[in-house]
Order: structure tokens, then C-alpha cells, then sequence
């Protein structure tokens, strides 16, 4: 599938493609180490296909693969000062590459979203160093009322279920400046890697779950209710709140917390998505003090 070049107005200056593929190239990365994260309540992983019986490890990295020139062009719009429209038509577009590449099957379209929209914000530093929180800051100042006041799909699920239960969900957090990123995500990284600083995979299973207790997750409402979604919520709040992955049987616990998910169908695909936001804000903006 040829990409659509995306518009550029006249006297602008064309971002250098090195930039623009780098950010593209940690997007791609950030979502390959949340694929590789396991035990991951409910989530496809290398492992298993979690709650899920449409898609598996190799349709993600199918889908991984066809969308990853557009964060390229997501990038490369951000330098250029592209409003919301712009950066709308490239979504569309990757989501046609992903469900060209699956069969059909969304395995990517929350993080065309929300990996889009930071990958636009760090094309608009131009090379320059990213200070830390300034990629929410980006979105929220630039993008934040045409997110909220744009175009939705009335029937989609998550649209659906912000309605029905009234919750924000990924518009929400994306137009605030992905807030649950900076104040959840990021910090469970941290103390997961002073908890466990030879383990990598330790520091994303404590993000996910800290995450998973403390987001509006549509996928968790639409896919379990008011009931699954507080079960879910209960089940990650306690493992945090019991020493995550500090205790032994951490892992023991989080593969416990992910076959009640899988026995209940629940998939908290929000969470998965802000996890792979959470990596790549981590890899791309200055260290934390």
C-alpha cells in the first residue's frame, strides 16, 4: 500500500528524515517491548494470546510493521506545525496499512492514536533535547481542544462505552496531556527499576499494572461492564499495593491476576496502549530527576 505523501505548505522547512525516522524507530521499539512484556493481564504477548482469539503474537507484529512509516509521517507533520486535520489523515491511513496487514483485526488503533500524537510532539523539537514532560505539554497545548472537538466514531466500542459510563477514556487522556503517563506510568517505571534494576520486564509488568488500576480503560467496560472493569481495576490496585514486583512471587501473582482476566475475557487494551506510550516517552525525553 503506497502512503498518501502528507501536504506541506508552501515555505515550510522539511524536517531532516533522520529525525523523523528516529522517533518513528522508537515508537516501532515501544511497541515491540509491550508485545514482549509477560505476565500482562488479559493481553497478547509472545507467550499467549491472552483474552483474545482474532489476533496472536504475529498479527501484532504484522500490524507493527505496516504502521510504523507513519509514525515517520506523524513526525515529520509535528515539525512542520500540521494542525489536527493533518495529523487525522495519516491516522486513517495507518489504521487502513494495519487492517490491510491483520485481516482486518485492530491491534493498533489506540496507539496510532496516542503514540501518533506524542510522535508528532517530539517531530516539533526538531533535534533539539526533549525535556522531561514536555511531550504531554505539547499535546495538551497544541492538540487538546480539536481532540475533544473533533470527529468520532459514534458506533466504535470505546465510544460506546465513554457514553455508557461516562468515563473520558483515550480521547480524555490524550487531550489533558496523557496525565496517567506522567504521574502512573512513568513512576512505576522508576520504582520497578530500583525494585529490580537487572530486570526490564519487572519495570513494564508493574507499569501495566499500575496502570491498569488507575485508567479509565474503555476496552475494560466495553469488553466486562461496571463489573469487570472494577474487578480488574481491584485485582492490579492490589498487586501494586502489595509490593509489586519488590515481592518474590511476583511473577507467580501477576500470572494468577492474568488467567482471571483471560477466564473473564478481560482485556485492557487502554493500558496497553499507555504502557507502549509510557516506553517511548521513557526512551525519547530527558531523564527524570
Amino acid at each position: 500500500m503506497t502512503r498518501p505523501a502528507p501536504s506541506r505548505a508552501p515555505g515550510t522547512p522539511q524536517p531532516g528524515i533522520d529525525s523523523a525516522e528516529r522517533i518513528a524507530a522508537a515508537a516501532v521499539h515501544a511497541l515491540r517491548l509491550e508485545l514482549d512484556t509477560y505476565p500482562k493481564p488479559g493481553l497478547v504477548s509472545r507467550v499467549d494470546s491472552g483474552s483474545h482469539t482474532d489476533m496472536d503474537a504475529a498479527t501484532f507484529a504484522a500490524s507493527t510493521a505496516a504502521i510504523a512509516p507513519y509514525f515517520a509521517d506523524l513526525a515529520a507533520a509535528g515539525a512542520r506545525e500540521a494542525a489536527m486535520p493533518a495529523l487525522r489523515r495519516i491516522g486513517l491511513a495507518a489504521e487502513a496499512a494495519m487492517r490491510a496487514a491483520t485481516g482486518g483485526v485492530n491491534t493498533h488503533r489506540g496507539a496510532i492514536f496516542g503514540l501518533g500524537l506524542l510522535c508528532a510532539a517530539a517531530g516539533s523539537f526538531a533535534g533539539r533535547p526533549i525535556a522531561s514532560g514536555a511531550l504531554g505539554a505539547r499535546v495538551r497545548s497544541h492538540y487538546g481542544r480539536d481532540i475533544l472537538d473533533g470527529p468520532v466514531l459514534l458506533h466504535g466500542a470505546g465510544a460506546r462505552a465513554r457514553r455508557r459510563h461516562g468515563v473520558g477514556g483515550a480521547p480524555g487522556e490524550a487531550a489533558a496531556g496523557f496525565p496517567h503517563l506522567y504521574a502512573v506510568g512513568l513512576p512505576a517505571l522508576d520504582r520497578a527499576r530500583r525494585m529490580r534494576p537487572d530486570d526490564p520486564m519487572a519495570a513494564r509488568v508493574e507499569a501495566c499494572l499500575a496502570l491498569i488500576a488507575t485508567i479509565e480503560d474503555t476496552n475494560l467496560l466495553h469488553r466486562g461492564g461496571a463489573v469487570g472493569y472494577a474487578f480488574a481495576r481491584r485485582a492490579a490496585a492490589a498487586f501494586i499495593a502489595e509490593g509489586g514486583v519488590g515481592r518474590d512471587d511476583w511473577r507467580e501473582r501477576a500470572g494468577t491476576i492474568h488467567r482471571a482476566f483471560v477466564a473473564r475475557r478481560l482485556s485492557p487494551g487502554g493500558a496497553a496502549d499507555l504502557l507502549a506510550m509510557t516506553l517511548f516517552v521513557d526512551g525519547i525525553e530527558a531523564p527524570r530527576t
